[in-house]
């Protein structure tokens, strides 16, 4: 009984460990800012892969998802950057309209909310690319409709991560841990959602892949 408890501390302990260690390299990864979709990409494929399904190591799943992807998701994120500079400029005009009593000002409320709805879609590209293949307009008109579709977890996801950002914010400590704990939180989410839309072999495989690790 000892041993089995033990077992079990020393897993858990292990995979605290592998999340602080997926963490630091995402933060490092992503210093460059443009490299940020990359990192985020191999670090939900790492939390995925390594850390919940226990296949893998940490260092070896982030690097080779991070070159597999390191393209197409910089070409997104670089998208994805031009998009909310458009968006946050429409949002700073408005607003000064409606300093100003202009009927126009009210528009500001709707560019606030396409920038609520671009920090959703943020994270389902990414998290949507390292999850499947597919080119990236396919991958960016599919996480939007899927972020539409599902929007009561779409509103989770957002609540999720602006509560981290937060915390990140007031306790710069907690960066070395908490990426990885918000991706192992959006992994349960997300993959609810994601394996809707997979097909039935791919959902037999990722099921026999969980009976196997678990």
């Amino acid at each position: 009984m000892n041993f089995k408890l033990d077992n079990k501390f020393f897993e858990v302990v292990n995979k605290i460990v592998d999340s602080i260690y997926a963490s630091l390299i995402w933060m490092v990864f992503s210093l460059p800012i443009f490299t940020l979709g990359a990192s985020t990409t191999a670090l939900y494929y790492t939390v995925h892969k390594s850390i919940k399904g226990n296949r893998g190591y940490v260092w070896r799943s982030f690097w080779s998802s991070f070159k597999s992807n390191f393209k197409q998701t910089t070409i997104m994120w670089v998208i994805m950057m031009v998009v909310f500079s458009f968006l946050f400029t429409d949002y700073q005009i408005m607003s000064a309209y409606l300093k100003q009593g202009s009927p126009l000002g009210m528009l500001s409320y709707f560019f606030f909310m396409l920038m609520l709805f671009w920090g959703i879609w943020c994270v389902y590209i990414f998290t949507y690319t390292a999850r499947f293949e597919n080119g990236i307009k396919a991958i960016m008109k599919n996480t939007a409709i899927i972020a539409v579709i599902n929007l009561p977890w779409s509103i989770l996801v957002l609540v999720l991560l602006a509560a981290s950002l937060l915390v990140m914010y007031l306790v710069p400590f907690v960066i070395t841990f908490l990426p990885a704990g918000l991706i192992c939180i959006y992994d349960i989410i997300l993959e609810k959602i994601y394996r809707k839309y997979m097909s039935e072999e791919d959902l037999k495989r990722e099921i026999e892949l969980d009976m196997e690790n678990h």
